[in-house]
């Protein structure tokens, strides 16, 4: 039984069950979860890099996929270690995503997910504690060069780790954070209810833009193209 730290809501009561199967085993919807407040936990953060490594790509939307986490660049074989208390949910390989990785679940209710390590260090059911080896840095799984990638959920869903985390610092950006399904997951709500055009033979940014009662710019920033940018037949624009 997880123990209550001062100010949070022990995991034990949040999560109705515990399996070693999968990354995200609840299938709770953003629109079902109840505000968390977390208090404790957050002075008690550990960095899971020794050294500053760089931001190499944000959370948030990419071209046909979401990224839900942020990416730290690594050197292989380098220390990865735990972010919070708590205990080895699960370990796996996903050769088409994560590679080898490890998801924590820690009694504020977060749950950290460590990926494309080159070797795992910890099993499943163990008991970590804040800055404890969990792994190695590595680029397994779809990866085109070594990084971490770090993720931070709630009951399955993604939260931003800039909006808990500053990456220049490396520290919590305050004492307690709120959970909240309004503004903690506002870029995957963006995400899903996104809308898109399939390109046909012929089409143009222009008439795309008129024909959604949008403009151009809005288009091209939204799916990362400039005007004059070839529209390929069967490609998905995102117009919303």
């Amino acid at each position: 039984e997880e123990e209550e730290e001062d100010g949070d809501v022990p995991s034990s009561d949040i999560y109705e069950n515990w399996t070693n199967e999968k990354v995200n085993p609840y299938k709770v919807s953003i629109k079902d979860l109840l505000d968390l407040q977390l208090d404790s936990l957050m002075s008690k953060y550990v960095h899971p890099l020794d050294s500053n490594g760089k931001v190499t790509s944000n959370f948030g939307p990419r071209r046909r996929r979401f990224h839900y986490g942020i990416d730290l660049k690594v050197y292989v074989g380098q220390d990865i270690y735990a972010a919070f208390d708590g205990k080895i949910r699960v370990t796996g390989f996903d050769p088409r995503g994560y590679g080898n990785y490890v998801v924590i679940r820690h009694s504020n209710g977060l749950e950290t997910l460590y990926g494309h390590l080159s070797e795992i260090k910890v099993e499943a059911n163990q008991d970590v504690k804040a800055g404890d080896l969990v792994g190695l840095g590595g680029s397994t799984g779809r990866s085109t060069g070594p990084h971490l990638h770090f993720e931070f959920r709630y009951l399955g869903n993604a939260i931003n780790p800039t909006n808990i985390v500053d990456y220049e610092t490396n520290k919590p950006l305050n004492d307690s954070y709120l959970i909240n399904k309004n503004t903690s997951f506002r870029e995957i709500k963006a995400y899903q209810s996104a809308k898109y055009h399939v390109v046909r033979r012929g089409d143009t940014l222009s008439g795309i833009a008129h024909r959604y009662g949008t403009t151009v710019t809005k288009i091209c920033q939204l799916n990362g193209i400039k005007r004059t940018d070839t529209l390929r037949p069967k490609r998905r624009l995102r117009y919303s």
